[in-house]
């Protein structure tokens, strides 16, 4: 599989600079990073949450963790994980596990981690487990003006909180 056509309209649509970075096949951000050759905390990945009011994609550097506590004071909404399982239904064209950041292409609410404007340049699943997107932060922030931005990572490895 290659780049999920709804990212790569998403990114023709929002005029942005970018490449696509081939890496071989991985299943963790961790791994990803490792096998691509990138700076881990340049990784954004994204946590698939839920409530009875539907989906939300949490977007925060790879070498974070999410706080769940800040996004419930944050959103006044009790999100927990969704399963992957579910959530091919939403991302029909990406695979299982490599859920893009651009979540807002697929029509989902978007929180970035505002920790990600730090640093020069952004990296993101393509939406398969062997490509990236490469673009710098001003494009990033370009691609992701309609995600809310707020604080709800912590550094460090360890799951939810």
């Amino acid at each position: 599989m290659s780049m999920s056509s709804t990212v790569e309209e998403c990114l023709r649509d929002a005029g942005v600079e970018y490449e696509v970075v081939r890496h071989p096949h991985s299943y963790t951000s961790a791994h990803t990073a490792s096998v691509a050759n990138i700076p881990a905390d340049r990784l954004a990945k994204t946590i698939m949450l839920e409530d009875d009011q539907g989906y939300v994609g949490a977007v925060l550097p790879s070498t974070h963790h999410l706080r769940l506590s800040k996004l419930w004071a944050q959103t006044g909404r009790h999100l927990v994980l969704a399963k992957e399982s579910e959530l091919r239904s939403v991302f029909k064209d990406c695979e299982v596990g490599a859920i893009p950041a651009v979540c807002t292409a697929y029509g989902v609410q978007t929180l970035m981690d505002e920790s990600l404007t730090t640093v020069p340049d952004v990296y993101f699943e393509a939406g398969d487990h062997e490509e990236l997107v490469h673009l710098r932060t001003d494009q990033f922030m370009r691609l992701m003006e309609r995600a809310e931005k707020a604080h709800f990572s912590k550094r460090g490895g360890g799951a939810p909180e």
